[in-house]
This record gives C-alpha cells, structure tokens and sequence, in this order.
C-alpha cells in the first residue's frame, strides 16, 4: 500500500486530471468515466489506509 502522503498527492493529480478531461470532452466520455473510476480507487484506498491507521491507534 502506498504511503498517506503519495495518494493524497495522486488524488490531487487525478482531480486535476479528471477536471481537465471534462474541460476537453465534456463530461458524458469514456476517458472521463475512466479517469473518474481511477479516482475513485485512489479515494478508496486512501480511506482504506486512513481506516486501518486509526484502527491501530485505538488498540
């Protein structure tokens, strides 16, 4: 699992990314569903990360 602070860097990245794709081809796309669906994974492993790290700390 990637570290906090890289997704939370990628996350930002896939926004932008994400925002620049829907400027280009609006949004009903497939690169921007993709692209929306890959952002969705870095989201929900940053949760699952955040999760597991608060889960260890209430030990």
């Amino acid at each position: 699992m990637r570290e906090r602070s890289i997704l939370k860097d990628q996350i930002e990245q896939g926004r932008q990314e994400l925002s620049r794709l829907v400027d280009q081809y609006g949004i009903p796309n497939v690169k921007v569903l993709e692209q929306s669906m890959a952002l969705d994974e870095l989201i929900n492993e940053y949760n699952r990360f955040t999760l597991g790290m608060n889960m260890s700390i209430k030990k």
